[in-house]
């Protein structure tokens, strides 16, 4: 019973750091990545459809992005779609293709990228505390059953805390790669 709750708490902290991972690919470093545009969505034919599903995204130098529609008469909406996104972009078209320029970071924008950075590692951080906090209380309720003995109890919360700092070990080197690939000119 006490694996059963180490896994199922273990699961929920591998998605946290998945959902830390995609909230730092929407952090954009000033350097061209395909995935920065992961969460503009496209009007196709009255659905709204992510971009990466109707056209091919690739970097087309270290500061552009270059976006390929699979239909030619997506291009003018494609390019709306980036430049209403909140991500700061001014894309142009030349003939079938969008081309996404990088704006060179300033120094204040990198430090509030930063910020932005920190913030979401907390939000990971928390989101592994509540995972642990959740298998504890369910192995002290094992125990309030007297499904388990207090040295099962003592041992299975050990184990979760250790998966706990283990995982936010993670998120600490996660966080440390951002920084430097932000603060990186």
């Amino acid at each position: 019973m006490i694996n059963d709750i180490k896994a199922d708490a273990e699961r929920k902290m591998k998605k946290s750091l998945e959902a830390l991972h995609s909230a730092f690919n929407k952090i954009r470093t000033g350097r061209a990545h395909p995935a920065i545009l992961d969460s503009v969505v496209v009007n196709y034919y009255g659905q709204e459809t992510p971009l990466k599903q109707i056209a091919s995204v690739n970097v087309e130098d270290n500061r552009t992005l270059m976006v390929a529609p699979w239909e030619k008469n997506l291009v003018p909406t494609i390019e709306k779609a980036i430049m209403t996104s909140d991500l700061g972009l001014n894309p142009s078209t030349s003939g079938d293709v969008i081309r996404v320029p990088m704006p060179m970071l300033t120094e204040e924008t990198r430090k509030e990228m930063v910020k932005q950075a920190k913030a979401d590692a907390e939000h990971g951080r928390v989101s592994i505390r509540n995972a642990r906090r959740d298998a504890n209380s369910m192995i002290k309720d094992l125990l309030k059953e007297k499904e388990i003995s207090e040295d099962d109890q003592r041992r299975g919360e050990d184990e979760v805390q250790k998966l706990t700092d283990k995982y936010i070990a993670e998120v600490d080197k996660m966080l440390k790669a951002k920084e430097e690939d932000l603060m990186a000119v």
